[in-house]
């Protein structure tokens, strides 16, 4: 059935789609004010990163991560999301700010990053060593870079009726699973309309590249790097790569649930040469968990992830398998510096219509020459996104960018009629920046950074004050920084329980945790 008949199909269901869950989680730095990353621990008062439901930390202690629920609208995730950030602010020193950006602040030199803690457990421990794995492996630099993830799951009525529509003999759990590996195959697909409608870092500090091998920026001035029609260079091959995971043919499939559980289990078994070199231990400490090219599914960097819910004491890809697929991880999306929380209402629309979009448009399995394109897509996107007649790759044969995203559009357009009139406006109003890239998030950035005759460094400095500014001048919502106390309180509580709970020392619990790998 293609696209247009089952939007005919699924218009008297449509208010079933009102049940649909999102939520988000969004990273920056805590940045002294004097520009570089804080070298003073997660504060106290934001409660227990290893343990707090809405505030923690991502590779880094001063990479903090707010992270909502998942909720029933667009409106109430940004308003959790805004009292969450207003809250920060309360908590943060006076001497520091929060990055409004993805690329970092000043970097001076891999050991003014300071590694996540979390704890003397077991369960804290292992956290750690993984991130020093990453510090190892990749770089601390490249690990401060920051973003916004999406996540998104269809209502269970929804699925029912759809399942109904299309294939009522098949088990619903099968028929879920496979609906979300069609859509993620479909976003990894057309994934590059994110970085071009959405992109917002075509520009990084000249500190973030020193001692970085060849790269195509510029020099935008004495202090700044950039690309003239870069979208998104955080998603480009400066950003997070798997290279080496890439190198010895570890690529997550995502032909299905079980090609995709055993691809990333496929890195997790595979030793690698590289990581032995660096060791399992350094005088006696742990420089990373194991020498497998990949030391834990989440090391495997992809713009979309599927997820299941959490089962504690339970590896994610086991609870994946066991239970299926609960929701979508969009993991492409940059922060935006020309907005206050980094995203907004209009984004988080159209986002929900290009997620029913990838879920309705027929996904066919993806060959080895289609991956190929996709990924040489998705580069040319990242750094030369707005170049004139910028021309990708569709099934073997040459279209220009601005041909491929207007037929896309027109079909999110039409899913975006299930999903109300806010969501048509959205869409119609944001595919504008289609055939006109002056609109687009990356373009505005570097015009104002000329504009202001401002590097990228000065430029989103002056944002994060700004923002903070304007925070600290709100009214607070007094019944959610209540809960946030609580949470924080609460967080203390449950990582002394975890610390005093363990029974084995951590190498035991170690060779424990990976011996059913």
């Amino acid at each position: 059935m293609q696209l247009q008949e089952k939007i005919q199909q699924l218009k008297p269901f449509s208010a079933l789609l009102k049940g649909n869950l999102m939520g988000l989680e969004k990273e920056g730095l805590r940045v002294s004010r004097k520009g570089g990353i804080s070298q003073v621990p997660h504060p106290h008062t934001l409660g227990c990163a290893l343990t707090h439901p809405n505030i923690t930390t991502d590779f880094s202690e001063s990479l903090v991560e707010l992270v909502t629920p998942a909720l029933g609208s667009a409106t109430k995730m940004l308003s959790f999301l805004e009292n969450t950030q207003h809250y920060l602010y309360h908590h943060l020193p006076k001497n520091q700010n929060f990055w409004s950006t993805s690329m970092p602040c000043v970097i001076r030199g891999e050991t003014t990053i300071p590694i996540a803690q979390y704890g003397t457990s077991n369960q804290g421990m292992m956290k750690t060593i993984y991130r020093q794995g990453l510090a190892n492996r990749y770089g601390s630099v490249m690990q401060t870079i920051a973003g916004i993830h999406f996540n998104y799951s269809f209502s269970h009525e929804f699925w029912q009726q759809y399942q109904i529509l299309l294939t009522p003999t098949e088990t619903l759990r099968s028929f879920i699973d496979n609906g979300y590996m069609g859509l993620i195959r479909n976003i990894v697909r057309y994934g590059w309309m994110i970085p071009y409608l959405f992109g917002a870092s075509p520009a990084v500090c000249k500190s973030f590249l020193k001692g970085y091998h060849a790269h195509s920026l510029v020099e935008f001035n004495d202090s700044t790097l950039y690309e003239p029609y870069a979208t998104s260079l955080r998603m480009g091959d400066i950003g997070y790569q798997n290279l080496a995971e890439d190198e010895a043919g570890v690529k997550a499939n995502y032909n299905s649930l079980s090609h995709y559980i055993n691809s990333l289990k496929a890195g997790m078994q595979t030793t690698c040469s590289e990581y032995e070199m660096i060791g399992l231990k350094r005088h006696g400490k742990y420089q990373q968990l194991n020498t497998n090219i990949l030391q834990i599914e989440n090391e495997y960097y992809a713009s979309v992830r599927p997820k299941p819910l959490v089962e504690p004491d339970k590896k994610p890809l086991d609870t994946l398998s066991d239970s299926g697929i609960a929701y979508v991880e969009l993991r492409s999306i940059d922060i935006n510096p020309l907005l206050a929380l980094g995203i907004d209402k209009a984004q988080v629309y159209f986002l929900e219509a290009f997620m029913l979009f990838c879920l309705l448009e027929p996904s066919c399995a993806i060959s080895t020459s289609e991956q190929f394109e996709i990924d040489t897509n998705d580069q040319l996107v990242a750094h030369e996104g707005r170049k004139p007649k910028l021309m990708l790759t569709r099934r073997g044969k040459q279209i220009s960018l601005q041909e491929w995203g207007s037929n896309i559009i027109t079909k999110i357009e039409q899913c975006a009629t299930l999903l109300g009139e806010s969501h048509q406006v959205s869409v119609r109003d944001i595919a504008r920046r289609i055939n006109n890239p002056n609109l687009t998030p990356s373009a505005i950035t570097l015009f104002q950074m000329k504009e202001r005759n401002q590097g990228f460094f000065d430029y989103t400095n002056s944002l994060s004050k700004q923002y903070r500014s304007d925070f600290l001048s709100n009214k607070i919502n007094q019944k959610h920084f209540d809960y946030l106390d609580h949470q924080a309180n609460i967080s203390y509580k449950k990582q002394q329980q975890i610390e005093a709970s363990d029974l084995v020392d951590f190498d035991v619990f170690l060779t424990d945790y990976f011996k059913n790998t």
